[in-house]
């Protein structure tokens, strides 16, 4: 009898610490937490206080291009995988990058992330020099973005994460990208402003609702007879000027359509002297003959072909500055060719945000003059 009453119990409490077990593996993950840009890196204490430190901190703190005061790409904070482990809130956030060297086998990171590779993987890894870097997600939360990135030595750990840098940023952004959007059109969108551009130019473009309209102006597509052509009637030009104004900043988009007639249009000087064209006419502070011009003599201007949304478009980002007046920031610049239209659409944004950081105010201008469709 006493046997049987102990079979009874051991099988009770295994089956209670197996459902146990069982409910535990099912539990939904905790949702992650955390702003755009924000990345935990996970490495030993030792590798975060020498050479492999100041090595990510220079790679991936380097400048935001362009703002007037550097900003860092990323912004970091150092966890050890201690600290991680043993703090639940720790694994609670969206982007880690884990950074270890495998031939180090007394690491606590190396140990992550062999758990994490294990199999084939792992074995890849100390065989193969080329794999250094894997993508997880979800590891310890829904919605989290996992960065491995590994070597067998300390040299070789530094040279990959030089190497693999570009791709993981782009990476990174990529993730960012949706929480990006979701901030910039938090309050929704302006119809108002939406149906102005439409109408003008046939342009579908989603503004965010908390933007205004500064200025609409349409010029005619044809000359009247005996209409002489003057620089308020340039034929087929179109302008919209909408900003919004918050106690943090100033932003601004401008959408200017107008013919397309060579491909020298896309050259990046004549980009530059179009919005300085555009920005003398019509771009000004309270201040008397102020006007925006572009400054690419101090200041380097960086250019890049894309494409938006299958059109073929030329990026260009730099500082602006307010002539006559002690105003300036960063601008971000997409001249569009609508082939099928034969017209070209310059898609310009501009902060204004006196001692203010202004990398992200820049990205979510980047998402609302990229989600436009011709």
């Amino acid at each position: 009898m006493v046997r049987y009453i102990l079979f009874v119990f051991i099988a009770l409490y295994t089956l209670s610490s197996c459902t146990a077990d069982s409910m535990a593996t099912l539990a939904p993950l905790p949702l992650s937490v955390g702003k755009t840009n924000d990345i935990r890196i996970i490495c030993d204490q030792d590798d975060w206080d020498g050479p492999l430190g100041d090595s990510i901190r220079y790679t991936f703190q380097a400048p935001f291009l362009i703002l007037p005061n550097p900003e860092p790409m990323f912004d970091l904070r150092h966890f050890t995988a201690d600290e991680i482990m043993n703090d639940e809130l720790r694994r609670n956030l969206r982007t880690y990058i884990i950074v270890a060297d495998l031939s180090d086998t007394s690491s606590p990171t190396t140990k992550l992330i062999q758990q994490d590779l294990n199999g084939e993987k792992l074995r890849r890894a100390k065989e193969d020099p080329d794999y250094n870097t894997m993508i997880g997600k979800n590891k310890w939360a829904t919605g989290q973005m996992m960065v491995y990135l590994f070597g067998n030595s300390i040299e070789a750990l530094s040279k990959n994460m030089r190497e693999k840098f570009p791709t993981i940023a782009r990476r990174i952004n990529e993730f960012d990208l949706p929480l990006v959007h979701k901030t910039a059109y938090v309050y929704g969108e302006s119809n108002l402003i939406n149906t102005t551009v439409k109408d003008m130019m046939d342009i579908d473009m989603h503004i965010p609702s908390d933007y205004e309209l500064a200025m609409a102006k349409s010029l005619p597509g044809k000359l009247q007879k005996g209409e002489q052509i003057t620089e308020d009637a340039v034929p087929g030009i179109d302008m919209v000027w909408m900003k919004r104004n918050t106690k943090e900043e100033l932003s601004n988009i401008l959408v200017y359509s107008m013919p397309y007639s060579s491909k020298e249009q896309f050259e990046k000087q004549n980009i530059i002297d179009l919005i300085n064209q555009v920005g003398k006419k019509y771009l000004s502070s309270t201040i008397e003959d102020s006007y925006l011009v572009i400054n690419d003599v101090d200041l380097p201007v960086f250019s890049t072909d894309l494409k938006i949304n299958g059109n073929y478009a030329k990026e260009i980002r730099g500082i602006w500055e307010m002539e006559n007046d002690f105003m300036g920031g960063p601008f971000i610049s997409y001249l569009v060719h609508n082939e099928k239209e034969g017209r070209l659409s310059l898609l310009f944004g501009f902060v204004y945000a006196p001692s203010k950081a202004k990398r992200n105010y820049m990205q979510e201008i980047a998402v609302v003059l990229k989600n436009t469709n011709f």
